[in-house]
Protein backbone atom coordinates (compact mmCIF):
# COMPACT_ATOMS: atom_id res chain seq x y z
CA UNK A 1 0.00 0.00 0.00
CA UNK A 2 1.41 3.53 -0.90
CA UNK A 3 2.37 5.40 1.91
CA UNK A 4 0.11 8.49 0.56
CA UNK A 5 -3.03 6.20 0.80
CA UNK A 6 -2.19 5.17 4.50
CA UNK A 7 -1.43 7.98 5.35
CA UNK A 8 -5.34 9.70 4.11
CA UNK A 9 -6.49 6.45 5.81
CA UNK A 10 -4.94 7.35 9.34
CA UNK A 11 -6.18 10.85 8.83
CA UNK A 12 -9.59 10.70 7.96
CA UNK A 13 -9.92 7.83 10.28
CA UNK A 14 -8.64 9.65 13.52
CA UNK A 15 -11.09 12.83 12.19
CA UNK A 16 -14.04 10.02 11.80
CA UNK A 17 -13.53 8.76 15.44
CA UNK A 18 -13.42 12.55 16.58
CA UNK A 19 -16.16 13.84 14.58
CA UNK A 20 -17.88 10.74 15.98
CA UNK A 21 -17.30 10.82 19.73
CA UNK A 22 -18.30 14.61 19.64
CA UNK A 23 -21.55 14.27 17.53
CA UNK A 24 -22.12 11.79 20.64
CA UNK A 25 -21.63 13.93 23.16
CA UNK A 26 -18.71 12.59 24.95
CA UNK A 27 -16.43 15.67 24.23
CA UNK A 28 -18.33 17.68 26.93
CA UNK A 29 -16.98 18.40 30.37
CA UNK A 30 -18.07 16.03 32.61
CA UNK A 31 -20.47 17.71 35.10
CA UNK A 32 -19.58 16.21 38.53
CA UNK A 33 -21.93 15.75 41.73
CA UNK A 34 -20.41 15.45 44.87
CA UNK A 35 -20.61 11.65 45.53
CA UNK A 36 -19.41 11.68 41.70
CA UNK A 37 -16.09 14.31 42.88
CA UNK A 38 -15.97 12.24 45.98
CA UNK A 39 -15.56 8.90 44.10
CA UNK A 40 -12.96 10.61 41.55
CA UNK A 41 -10.78 11.62 44.24
CA UNK A 42 -11.03 7.70 45.83
CA UNK A 43 -9.97 6.05 42.15
CA UNK A 44 -6.74 8.44 42.32
CA UNK A 45 -5.71 8.56 46.23
CA UNK A 46 -7.82 5.52 47.83
CA UNK A 47 -5.29 6.47 50.73
CA UNK A 48 -6.63 9.63 51.60
CA UNK A 49 -10.54 9.92 52.22
CA UNK A 50 -12.49 13.48 51.85
CA UNK A 51 -13.58 14.65 54.63
CA UNK A 52 -15.05 18.02 52.81
CA UNK A 53 -15.48 18.69 49.48
CA UNK A 54 -16.09 21.92 48.30
CA UNK A 55 -18.15 21.44 44.46
CA UNK A 56 -17.90 24.21 42.06
CA UNK A 57 -21.43 25.76 40.96
CA UNK A 58 -21.32 24.28 37.67
CA UNK A 59 -19.72 21.10 38.77
CA UNK A 60 -16.62 21.19 36.62
CA UNK A 61 -13.89 20.92 39.46
CA UNK A 62 -14.18 20.56 43.69
CA UNK A 63 -12.00 21.33 46.26
CA UNK A 64 -10.70 18.49 48.72
CA UNK A 65 -10.23 18.09 52.54
CA UNK A 66 -8.57 14.89 53.20
CA UNK A 67 -8.49 13.42 56.83
CA UNK A 68 -4.76 14.46 57.06
CA UNK A 69 -4.42 17.95 57.97
CA UNK A 70 -0.87 18.03 56.92
CA UNK A 71 -1.90 17.12 53.54
CA UNK A 72 -2.68 19.93 51.19
CA UNK A 73 -5.84 20.61 49.60
CA UNK A 74 -6.65 18.74 46.65
CA UNK A 75 -8.32 19.52 43.35
CA UNK A 76 -10.45 17.37 41.30
CA UNK A 77 -11.61 18.55 37.82
CA UNK A 78 -13.56 17.67 34.79
CA UNK A 79 -10.71 16.90 31.43
CA UNK A 80 -13.26 15.77 29.00
CA UNK A 81 -15.65 12.66 29.39
CA UNK A 82 -13.14 11.98 32.59
CA UNK A 83 -12.11 13.35 35.99
CA UNK A 84 -8.35 14.35 37.12
CA UNK A 85 -7.12 14.32 40.55
CA UNK A 86 -4.37 16.24 42.26
CA UNK A 87 -3.06 17.55 45.32
CA UNK A 88 -2.14 21.54 45.24
CA UNK A 89 0.82 21.13 47.01
CA UNK A 90 3.63 24.02 45.40
CA UNK A 91 0.48 24.99 43.27
CA UNK A 92 0.64 28.85 42.37
CA UNK A 93 -2.73 30.53 42.19
CA UNK A 94 -3.80 34.01 39.93
CA UNK A 95 -6.94 35.18 39.28
CA UNK A 96 -8.57 35.18 35.40
CA UNK A 97 -11.25 36.60 33.76
CA UNK A 98 -13.44 33.47 34.07
CA UNK A 99 -12.05 31.89 37.26
CA UNK A 100 -8.55 30.80 38.57
CA UNK A 101 -5.84 29.92 36.59
CA UNK A 102 -3.39 27.41 39.06
CA UNK A 103 0.26 26.06 37.92
CA UNK A 104 0.85 22.91 39.60
CA UNK A 105 4.19 21.36 40.12
CA UNK A 106 2.95 18.33 38.15
CA UNK A 107 4.74 17.77 34.28
CA UNK A 108 1.36 15.31 34.07
CA UNK A 109 -1.14 18.37 35.07
CA UNK A 110 1.26 21.71 34.90
CA UNK A 111 -1.87 24.18 34.44
CA UNK A 112 -5.29 23.95 35.43
CA UNK A 113 -7.92 26.85 34.81
CA UNK A 114 -11.52 26.96 36.79
CA UNK A 115 -14.02 28.18 35.55
CA UNK A 116 -15.56 29.94 38.14
CA UNK A 117 -18.03 33.09 38.49
CA UNK A 118 -16.05 35.81 40.45
CA UNK A 119 -17.44 35.33 44.07
CA UNK A 120 -16.62 31.76 43.52
CA UNK A 121 -13.14 32.13 42.18
CA UNK A 122 -13.01 34.80 45.16
CA UNK A 123 -14.13 32.08 47.61
CA UNK A 124 -11.89 29.31 46.17
CA UNK A 125 -8.83 32.15 45.98
CA UNK A 126 -9.41 32.41 49.76
CA UNK A 127 -9.66 28.71 51.14
CA UNK A 128 -6.79 27.77 48.71
CA UNK A 129 -4.61 30.34 50.05
CA UNK A 130 -6.06 29.87 53.53
CA UNK A 131 -4.76 26.11 53.42
CA UNK A 132 -1.37 26.65 51.71
CA UNK A 133 -0.19 29.53 54.76
CA UNK A 134 2.14 28.33 56.98
CA UNK A 135 1.06 27.34 60.20
CA UNK A 136 2.17 28.16 63.56
CA UNK A 137 2.85 24.76 65.35
CA UNK A 138 4.61 24.54 68.65
CA UNK A 139 7.93 23.09 67.99
CA UNK A 140 8.64 25.84 66.03
CA UNK A 141 8.35 27.99 69.06
CA UNK A 142 11.48 28.61 71.61
CA UNK A 143 10.52 27.17 74.74
CA UNK A 144 9.04 29.19 77.69
CA UNK A 145 11.62 29.71 80.57
CA UNK A 146 9.89 29.88 83.53
CA UNK A 147 11.36 32.65 86.37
Amino acid sequence: MPLELLLILVVGGISAIALLLHQSGRSQPKVMTEPEAREAWFRQFPENPVVDLTLAKDGHAALIQTADDNAPLGLVWSFGADTVARFLEDAKLSPCKKGLHLRLADFSAPAVRLQLDQPEATHWQGMIEGASAPQGHPQNQPPVQEV
